[in-house]
C-alpha cells in the first residue's frame, strides 16, 4: 500500500547535522539555537526543517565533544539565549567532516 502522506520537508541525513551546524557557526560566528536552525533552513531553500528535539541534543553533543562552546547572552529580541561558537577543535573537525562528505557523496553519485 502506498503512503498517501503529502510530501514534507526532508529529514536531516544521519551524520550531516554536525557538519551543517559547524559550517554555520564557522561562517556566521556565534549564533543562538534558533539562529542556527533558521540559517540551515534558509541555506537548504526550506527543504530541511529542524525542531528543538533535533537541534538541541546535537548542540549538546557537539559541546561535549569540544567542537563548540557556548555562553549566555541576549538575543536580538532582548531575550536571554545561549550563543554557540565553533572552537579550534571544531574547525579541524569541520574540515574532516567536509572531506568525508565529499568522498561519500561522490560514491553515492556513482550509483545515481
Amino acid at each position: 500500500m502506498k503512503n498517501s502522506k503529502p510530501p514534507s520537508k526532508s529529514d536531516v541525513l544521519h551524520g550531516t547535522l554536525a557538519l551543517m551546524i559547524l559550517r554555520t557557526l564557522d561562517g556566521l560566528g556565534p549564533q543562538h539555537g534558533w539562529g542556527i536552525a533558521r540559517r540551515i533552513e534558509q541555506t537548504s531553500g526550506d527543504a530541511l526543517a529542524l525542531n528543538q528535539g533535533t537541534l538541541y541534543p546535537a548542540l549538546l553533543k557537539l559541546e561535549q565533544m569540544g567542537w563548540i562552546d557556548s555562553d549566555w547572552g541576549v538575543s536580538e529580541n532582548n531575550r536571554k539565549a545561549r550563543f554557540y561558537r565553533i572552537t579550534k577543535a571544531g574547525k579541524k573537525q569541520l574540515t574532516e567532516e567536509a572531506q568525508n562528505w565529499t568522498r561519500i557523496s561522490g560514491v553515492v553519485a556513482k550509483f545515481l
